[in-house]
This record gives C-alpha cells, sequence and structure tokens, in this order.
C-alpha cells in the first residue's frame, strides 16, 4: 500500500511540474483556447492519439485561467 501512495505523490508532483511550466511559458489567453481544444479533443477519445485523459488536462489548463478556480486552488494548497 506504500508503494500506491508514493506512486499518486509522483504523478501528482509531475503533473503540477506540467502546470507550472505551461502556465510559466503559454499566455494567459492561448492557455484557455488550448485548454477548451484538449477538452474537445477528448471528446474523440476512441481514436488512436487523442484520449480521455485530455478531459481533465484541459479543464486544469484551461481552469488556470479562471478566477474561482485559482481562488479555490490557493485556499486549497494553504490548508495543507
Amino acid at each position: 500500500m506504500g508503494n500506491r501512495d508514493e506512486t499518486t505523490r509522483s504523478l501528482r508532483d509531475r503533473l503540477r511540474q506540467v502546470l507550472e511550466r505551461i502556465r510559466a511559458r503559454v499566455p494567459r489567453g492561448l492557455r484557455f483556447v488550448l485548454g477548451l481544444l484538449m477538452i474537445l479533443g477528448g471528446v474523440f477519445g476512441f481514436l488512436p492519439v487523442l484520449g480521455f485523459w485530455m478531459v481533465p488536462l484541459g479543464i486544469m489548463v484551461a481552469g488556470q485561467d479562471v478566477r474561482l478556480f485559482l481562488r479555490w486552488w490557493r485556499q486549497k494548497r494553504n490548508q495543507r
């Protein structure tokens, strides 16, 4: 069971790093558009390259520019 917790933390850390890199390198308006395109691509998850994994990632990328999401994220992070 301990190995599973480490794997989950590792995945969270990697996802956090990817989102931070996207936030630092991609302009604000483009992030939102990119997130929407990823969500739209996730609808075609049955295709080989596009996948259902794109929906949650697209929501996270687009959500970086939504003020309510940012406020909620900061509160959650500060509670730790």
